[in-house]
């Protein structure tokens, strides 16, 4: 690694600076409350394939997701955040073990209005950094940023790209790998896609399709192949989560993983939440795509490697 990576990737941090403010922007235009949640945490969602960072007899937060909801079930009608995240094991051309999300939270809306959310978001960050331009170019990828952006039922996917069909690979347990190696290189180009509808096994906090229950309301984004955010439509009910949360914590059981507590706070607060819609998006993950850049490195002041 180089002594002088920093200032190799100068312009790059800039930029990052110049779409950091842009997303503030959009939210403020719109009258979300920028909030700050606790980043120490006595109980991260169970999640069995996401593995918190302790912190003594706590946690580092994977995402800022229980306590924004917390702050909707008091009435917040919406709220956003941009914060550090903390996983452990994720190091990698795309991904850090420490990384920055941006969060936010609707009342009263649902996962086809956070996809529009999400369009209208990053198409006012290009407004910044193309000069208002719809076209971007990622790893020799060319892409249209005009709306509308496509949108793709997980189950279509794994028809197109997988051949097999979803319930095969979810059946044979191979749903993650379907997914990693024969359709998410293949999403976003030319145009960017949101990859919607996935299995209820792959939503621990979505709510179901009332006319498909055995999928959710859950969406990601692709552009140029890169996976950018996660959506869902969330789930309120307070019995169906903790259930959920109990396969969760089996699943980590049975895979020799360890147990942190239960969130009953946030599952006390559930009773008192609002139909709504929530996203998680990857900062760095943008930064990445708006500098064409093939490694989360470029866009990172430092990373692991250099403390």
């Amino acid at each position: 690694m180089h002594a002088n990576r920093q200032s190799q990737i100068e312009r790059h941090l800039r930029n990052r600076h110049r779409m950091t403010a842009a997303i503030r922007a959009f939210f403020d235009h719109r009258d979300y409350l920028e909030v700050e949640t606790p980043v120490r945490i006595p109980a991260p969602a169970p999640e069995a394939h996401i593995e918190p960072v302790p912190s003594a007899d706590w946690y580092l937060q994977t995402s800022p997701e229980l306590c924004m909801k917390r702050l909707l079930a008091a009435g917040y009608p919406r709220v956003y955040q941009i914060c550090r995240c903390f996983r452990q094991g994720e190091r990698g051309r795309r991904h850090l073990p420490e990384m920055t999300l941006l969060e936010w939270y609707t009342a009263h809306a649902d996962y086809r209005d956070m996809m529009a959310q999400t369009e209208a978001l990053i198409l006012s960050v290009a407004d910044v950094l193309l000069d208002g331009g719809r076209t971007l170019v990622y790893q020799g990828r060319p892409v249209d940023l005009s709306p509308p952006w496509e949108r793709v039922r997980v189950a279509d996917a794994f028809e197109r790209y997988a051949g097999v069909s979803l319930r095969q690979a979810v059946d044979r347990g191979d749903f993650d790998a379907r997914m990693g190696l024969d359709i998410e290189s293949r999403l976003g180009a030319p145009r960017p896609v949101f990859l919607m509808d996935y299995p209820a096994a792959h939503g621990a906090l979505a709510r179901r399709k009332s006319n498909q229950p055995e999928e959710v309301e859950r969406f990601e984004l692709y552009i140029a192949g890169l996976e950018l955010c996660n959506a869902f439509s969330e789930l309120t009910d307070a019995g169906e989560q903790r259930r959920r949360f109990d396969a969760e914590r089996a699943a980590r059981r049975n895979a020799g993983k360890t147990l942190a507590p239960m969130p009953e706070p946030f599952l006390k607060d559930l009773a008192g939440l609002p139909p709504c819609t929530g996203n998680a998006l990857g900062v760095d993950r943008l930064a990445m795509l708006f500098a064409d850049a093939a490694e989360i490195d470029a866009v990172s002041a430092f990373v692991p490697e250099e403390l």
